[in-house]
């Protein structure tokens, strides 16, 4: 099921935090979230794991002024910038924090522990050199929207004539759970984000979700070969699409300071 990556929640409101708009408090408890704990092991000058509130203190005294999000999927560098052993344990996790104006990238490492019912998520966040380059494949917001505009009308009529796309009850019980959990108060980005990022990561995630229902829900009425490739043809660019426009979103704050909007 579709979920928020950790590393879009520790740069929104990191960038949040860096900026002076949310105390180290309020940051902290909107990144860890329904996790137990979160930790950042390898920083410089520390010798053992630390907490997030001294780490996002020392990452802003070695220079970071912004932190920008990759989504890496296979033969998708999505915001990596190297070198490859980064870039390699970033693919593994699937996520990345990168920061800018610090060679470091921060790469999370997921724990679970406790009986079934009573599970919980310690989080450690290993620190790591960079490049600084410019991170590949992230588009701007603008073409982000454009693009997740183009995918969703031309997938539309593939995915709904095989039944695959947020169709039946149980992709309809996800969509409001959905909404109900975004109602409640969560917030899409953390404070000093522009609205169009908004916008655009409220469709990306809506898009998200509905992606993932189609490939938890099997093939759907796709019963032939055909209509199978047919349908993964139709699902392959949307996520893509999907992945860039999350990360468009989430590195607006720093594209915006980059451009000397703030």
């Amino acid at each position: 099921m579709f979920s928020e990556p950790r590393s879009g929640r520790l740069a929104a409101w990191g960038n949040s935090l860096l900026a002076g708009l949310v105390s180290p408090d309020d940051a902290v408890f909107a990144i860890v979230g329904d996790d137990a704990v979160h930790r950042v092991e390898g920083l410089p000058g520390e010798s053992a794991p630390v907490g997030l509130t001294l780490a996002l203190g020392r990452l802003r005294a070695l220079g970071a002024t912004g932190l920008r999000v990759a989504l890496p999927a296979p033969g998708h560098p999505l915001g990596l910038s190297g070198p490859p052993e980064f870039n390699a344990r970033a693919l593994d996790a699937e996520e990345a924090v990168i920061c800018h104006g610090a060679a470091l990238g921060l790469v999370p490492e997921v724990y679970e522990a406790g009986p079934e019912g009573d599970v919980h998520v310690e989080v450690v966040w290993h620190c790591l050199s960079v490049r600084e380059a410019p991170p590949a494949d992230v588009p701007s917001l603008g073409e982000a929207e454009r693009e997740l505009a183009e995918a969703l009308r031309d997938a539309t009529e593939v995915l709904s004539r095989l039944d695959v796309a947020g169709s039946g009850p149980v992709a309809e019980a996800a969509i409001d759970a959905y909404r109900a959990r975004a109602e409640r108060g969560r917030e899409v980005l953390a404070p000093g984000y522009p609205p169009r990022a908004v916008r655009v990561l409220e469709l990306a995630q809506r898009v998200g979700l509905l992606i993932s229902l189609a490939y938890d829900n099997g093939h759907g009425a796709a019963v032939s070969a055909g209509e199978m490739s047919a349908r993964a043809q139709a699902l392959r660019p949307v996520e893509r699409t999907a992945r860039r426009a999350q990360v468009a979103a989430y590195n607006a704050y720093v594209e915006e300071r980059e451009r000397g909007v703030r």
